[in-house]
């Protein structure tokens, strides 16, 4: 029979369990690896990083605009630079101190899931480096299975994005036959405000990391904040 969880653990990923930003340093590896329009690329890519940082993101602009490289290439050829970026830019970037929080929660039996807005195909193979094997990401709308092209280029379902978290957690919640009435703990980490509607469900929310807005509103709220990190 598969485990009866009680609890669970919910992870944003970038500035959160990683000091950096996931996404961006994607785009930023391509620009380096030659295989996007360098200059272009590099200033839509601060500009959309901006915007979410200011929490003004147009989340479906961005998605063309992240997802199209995924559309012009083979999945031989983007899986052999995710391996590398892997290496070159989130490898170093792995901190024991995030390992740890993530085990902490394992060894006591929670349900771990990485809940973040970034996509599956950029971010599975960092959770599953954490070791957590469940995430909700936004998805990347794929191609028939037969097509060396595994991406459109286009975004599948809501994008797993503000209110859009909340939407995709209750229903991971629903396939593990959870709910928040039924569930003794949850706790949400997150540097982020965009993940207010998600950090207002859970019974603990900890802003880990937390940008300027999100801890001035845990102050205010006294909630827990948690500075990862080592400075």
């Amino acid at each position: 029979m598969p485990p009866v969880y009680h609890s669970i653990a919910l992870f944003d990923l970038d500035h959160t369990l990683l000091p950096v930003d996931s996404d961006h340093e994607w785009g930023r590896f391509l620009v380096r690896l030659g295989v996007v329009d360098g200059a272009y690329y590099e200033q839509e890519n601060e500009r959309f990083y901006n915007d979410y940082k200011a929490g003004k993101l147009d989340i479906f602009g961005f998605l063309q605009f992240a997802l199209k490289p995924l559309a012009s290439h083979s999945k031989q050829t983007l899986d052999e630079w995710h391996r590398q970026f892997m290496q070159e830019v989130i490898e170093p970037q792995i901190r024991p101190e995030a390992l740890s929080l993530v085990k902490k929660h394992q060894d006591l039996g929670d349900l771990c899931c990485v809940v973040t807005a970034t996509n599956s195909f950029v971010t599975r193979p960092i959770a599953e480096r954490f070791g957590i094997s469940h995430l909700i990401a936004t998805e990347p709308e794929i191609t028939s299975p037969h097509q060396p092209i595994a991406f459109t280029g286009n975004v599948s379902g809501e994008p797993n994005f503000k209110e859009g978290k909340v939407t995709h957690v209750e229903a991971w919640l629903t396939l593990h036959q959870l709910s928040w009435d039924t569930l003794q703990k949850s706790c949400f980490y997150s540097d982020s405000m965009n993940d207010l509607p998600l950090l207002d469900k859970v019974q603990t929310p900890i802003a880990t990391n937390p940008d300027a807005r999100l801890r001035q509103l845990a102050i205010d709220r006294n909630w827990q904040i948690l500075e990862l990190f080592n400075k």
